[in-house]
């Protein structure tokens, strides 16, 4: 287990130098139009010597490779840079807001669980039946749905036309304010968040129970006089359970990942949000310092989830293959 663990640190240091290489590239002035030290600076008018000044405290004369060297340096030490517009360290800033995503994300995976699992349980129970059919069609929908329509068409019909129509509403904005943690607030962003992962939870969890409905240790259960609910529950759900968990907490990651567009249209106080403004901006180190540090947290939960696969499934042993 430890060799496994080891070998699947060293994979993912390839895969994050990839990404700050892909990241550093995109602040160069090579890739992004405009003079970088007037985006450090500012607009205002700046003398040649705060020019040059500039220059050399970022290392701008020197050649990339030297660059990248310098800025991954600091990376490593837990350093993201300033923010050329609020002046604070990236640091701060997206450290301030990366607890309201960890919310949302465990709310939306909360919600993929219980309604995913429970649509998926349902369809395969009533296989062929009007449920069946009602679950595999909201499920199309589901994945088929832009996740910004969808945000969006909840505010208008929960929190527009409910308030018209004098039922009670759930909010549509002012999601910065002081309030925002409170349940109501995570109800609409939280399902635009898992719609997509909870219709395909619903799906995996269907196929899974499906396929193990017909195997022998089933039907010698059945045919042993328990009835049908013990028989499901107590042997069913347990084999069919372990691809539905591995994907729900690999999910996860992609729910820290994917949080941008929710948090945008919620106005949701988040990373996904500071990296949406600072793109309008072109405040970089906020863009990248902020995908730097979801990629790195989707690497560090899908790490986990890879280590607990065995504890799941104890047929799996992450041993070397013998010649």
């Amino acid at each position: 287990m430890l060799a496994y663990i080891a070998r699947r640190v060293v994979q993912m240091i390839p895969v994050f130098i990839g990404i700050t290489v892909i990241l550093f590239l995109i602040r160069s002035p090579a890739i992004v139009p405009g003079d970088p030290v007037r985006m450090i600076v500012g607009e205002r008018a700046i003398s040649q010597a705060l020019y040059d000044q500039v220059v050399k405290e970022n290392a701008l004369d020197k050649p990339l490779y030297y660059q990248y060297g310098r800025y991954l340096t600091r990376l490593v030490q837990g350093d993201l840079g300033d923010s050329y517009q609020l002046k604070r360290p990236v640091t701060h800033i997206l450290f301030e807001k990366l607890p309201n995503t960890l919310k949302l994300a465990l709310v939306a995976l909360l919600i993929e669980t219980v309604i995913g699992l429970a649509a998926g349980i349902l369809s395969a129970v009533k296989k062929y039946s009007f449920w069946d059919m009602l679950v595999t069609l909201s499920t199309a929908i589901l994945v088929s749905v832009p996740v910004f329509w969808l945000g969006m068409g909840l505010q208008v019909l929960f929190g527009v036309k409910f308030k018209q129509w004098g039922l009670p509403y759930l909010p549509v904005y002012d999601m910065t304010s002081r309030d925002f943690s409170t349940v109501v607030h995570f109800i609409m962003p939280g399902f635009t968040l898992a719609s997509a992962s909870m219709a395909y939870a619903a799906r995996i969890t269907r196929s899974q129970l499906l396929e193990v409905m017909g195997q022998d240790y089933m039907r010698t259960a059945a045919a042993k006089g328990l009835s049908r609910r013990d028989v499901i529950w107590k042997h069913g759900m347990k084999n069919a359970m372990i691809p539905v968990v591995t994907f729900l907490g690999m999910d996860l990651g992609a729910m820290v990942g994917g949080t941008i567009l929710t948090e945008m249209v919620f106005n949701w106080p988040g990373v996904g949000l500071e990296i949406y403004n600072a793109i309008q901006l072109r405040d970089w180190p906020i863009v990248t310092g902020g995908v730097i540090v979801i990629v790195f947290m989707v690497m560090i939960i899908n790490l986990i989830v890879d280590i607990s696969y065995a504890f799941l499934d104890p047929r799996i042993r992450y041993t070397k293959a013998v010649k």
